[in-house]
């Protein structure tokens, strides 16, 4: 489960239990009701508002709450079983955790490991698990149960003591096997254990005994793959439910069909050396002197599904060919863990964790963080997060030193490690993401391209000043950085001139340290040519974390020396208003709406 769990805390006699909560479930947020609680990594003001928001997202809920007040704010929001996160019930002693919503996919297990970790029980109420031991709804890792079906009624029959006929000629459903469940082969209700797609019965487990060998040439379309896998398992009457994972040679770690492929389908991606390869040639059914030529093996898609599945392992469907690609199914005597098989790419998320606030922070790059077994980033970032990263390889770097820290998180990935490199704010605006690419495309790296990248978004300093002055960004805006360390300063002024005259609001990053001060100043200048002398400008000071202070003044009155590297600044455009509010002085940039709703005004205007 990569969604990050929320425990809710709605008063200060449930923190040391929400503490010993969260501690028991690596990554998981302790969220408290702001005007009782503290200490939390993200603060609410309504309950049941914010139970619903986490339930629409579904990110697993444990709350230290009566589970009627739980059932109670998400009432509304029940309507499908099979797509509910999970929701804990947990007593604020840590006496009993109570599954209430989603015990199949994943609430009953994750009770059972609270009440471990708490010393208290687990009130499992799902019938089947609780008499049986096991839900068909939620079978082992390794098994997948086809839709549909008679669920209840077998499940009935069990629950009432009657025997059913369990088809399992390779003796997989151990699982089925070791449980109090009564099993006769003369019993009417059936379950069937089988890959072959043709064998149905009132419930069809499939066992993931099959693995997929891929091969194609360089270039080839991820939909000629698709179609040549869908085509090769229906002509075998194989179901994809059982098959485990794709796998191919290491040479094509860095196909991107293979990869768009794997992630369409779901499955792990494994690749093995040639020299692995090479030593299946025995079990091939088409060895190829030519294929041994081009990658070093006499085999590439055979093999790798050979390489999958042990020496036990049987090759039931030989390489099938499209015009570009190859693909064979092989079978193994057990269910096949993929995780142990060959290597896996390396993946590397670049995060933007916002200004600090783990409310700004989102969902994404919070699974993105837990998911991850090395983080990367300046030590203060990792400490903002360090409830998400409790336990994990922590790289730390000093500030300055941004390209070592990229260097280092490709280099992990590459090893085959799950990475995040993170960031402030947004990774992709003035930070990490620009520059990992830029690695990747100067040095060309081998090993970098077999890894898997992917930038999650953040909120980024300029949204986070705009939302808290009120909507200075109403209209078109940009953003320039005032740091001459990578940019000339001819450059950047040619651009602040070009920002000025086109009469963009201007966020300025970046806008002055300990012996760079005289660049704010120039700008102040340039705008203060090209603006009234009351246009808005909004100083933004450590956003989303203590000591944060947001102010707007004018821009005559706007004093450079008072701004640091924390602060960032925006300067108005010439239709900038500054308006006092019942909360405050607030800025918007208008967008029009007012114009296009009063003609007249637009005409005297033009």
């Amino acid at each position: 489960m990569n969604e990050v769990p929320a425990i809710i805390v709605l008063g200060p006699s449930g923190l040391e239990t929400a503490r010993r909560a969260r501690a028991a479930l690596p990554g998981a947020e302790l969220h408290g009701l702001a005007k009782r609680v503290n200490e939390a990594d993200v603060y609410f003001d309504d309950t049941a508002r914010h139970l619903g928001a986490l339930f629409l997202a579904g990110r697993p809920i444990i709350a230290l709450a009566a589970a009627g007040i739980v059932i109670r704010c998400l009432a509304t929001h029940l309507a499908d079983k099979t797509r509910e996160p999970p929701v804990i019930a947990l007593a604020e002693d840590g006496s009993h955790a109570v599954p209430l919503l989603g015990g199949h996919h994943g609430a009953n297990r994750m009770a059972e490991e609270l009440a471990a970790a708490l010393g208290g029980r687990a009130a499992i109420t799902t019938a089947g698990e609780l008499a049986l031991g096991f839900s068909f709804d939620d079978p082992p890792e390794g098994w997948r149960r086809e839709p549909g079906g008679a669920v209840k009624k077998v499940t009935a029959a069990l629950l009432a003591g009657d025997a059913v006929a369990l088809d399992d000629p390779l003796g997989l459903a151990d699982w089925l096997r070791d449980s109090p469940a009564k099993f006769d082969s003369s019993a009417a209700c059936k379950v069937a254990v089988s890959a072959n797609i043709e064998t149905w019965a009132d419930i069809t487990l499939r066992p993931q005994v099959l693995a997929l060998g891929v091969g194609c040439e360089r270039g080839a379309a991820a939909e000629e793959i698709s179609a040549l896998i869908a085509q090769t398992l229906a002509e075998a009457g194989l179901s994809p439910l059982a098959v485990a994972c794709m796998a191919s040679v290491d040479l094509k770690m860095d196909e991107p069909a293979l990869r768009a492929v794997a992630r369409q389908s779901g499955l792990p991606l494994r690749f093995f050396d040639a020299a692995r390869l090479e030593q299946e040639t025995p079990r091939l059914a088409n060895p190829s002197d030519a294929v041994f030529r081009a990658v070093g093996c006499h085999g590439v898609a055979e093999a790798a599904a050979l390489a999958c599945t042990g020496a036990d392992g049987e090759l039931i469907v030989a390489k099938q060919k499209s015009a570009r690609a190859t693909c064979a199914v092989a079978r193994a005597n057990a269910i096949i863990q993929s995780d142990s098989l060959g290597r896996g790419l390396g993946r590397l998320t670049i995060v933007g964790i916002g200004p600090g606030d783990a409310g700004w922070r989102t969902p994404a790059v919070s699974a993105a963080l837990v998911r991850a077994g090395d983080v990367v980033g300046y030590g203060l970032y990792l400490d903002l997060v360090a409830p998400l990263i409790a336990g994990k390889k922590r790289h730390e770097f000093a500030l300055g030193e941004e390209e070592r820290r990229v260097r280092a998180a490709l280099d992990l990935a590459a090893e085959g490690r799950d990475v995040a490199l993170v960031s402030s704010g947004d990774a992709g605006i003035f930070a990490m993401a620009a520059l990992a690419f830029e690695l990747l495309e100067r040095e060309a790296a081998p090993e970098w391209r077999a890894i898997e990248i992917s930038v999650e978004p953040g909120i980024s300093a300029l949204q986070a000043a705009a939302a808290r002055a009120g909507a200075p960004l109403g209209h078109d805006f940009c953003a320039i950085s005032l740091s001459d360390l990578m940019t000339p300063w001819p450059v950047i002024e040619k651009r602040l001139k070009a920002a000025a005259s086109a009469d963009f609001v201007v966020a300025l990053y970046n806008p002055a340290s300990k012996k760079r001060r005289q660049g704010l100043a120039r700008a102040v200048e340039i705008f203060a040519a090209a603006r009234p002398a009351d246009c808005p400008v909004i100083v933004a000071r450590n956003l989303g974390r203590a000591g944060e202070r947001v102010e707007i003044v004018a821009l005559e009155g706007f004093d450079p020396d008072s701004i640091d590297m924390l602060t960032l600044v925006m300067i108005g455009g010439s239709e900038t208003r500054a308006i006092d509010s019942g909360d405050g002085k607030r800025a918007y940039t208008p967008r029009g709406y007012g114009d296009a709703a009063n003609p007249k005004a637009k005409r005297q205007a033009s």
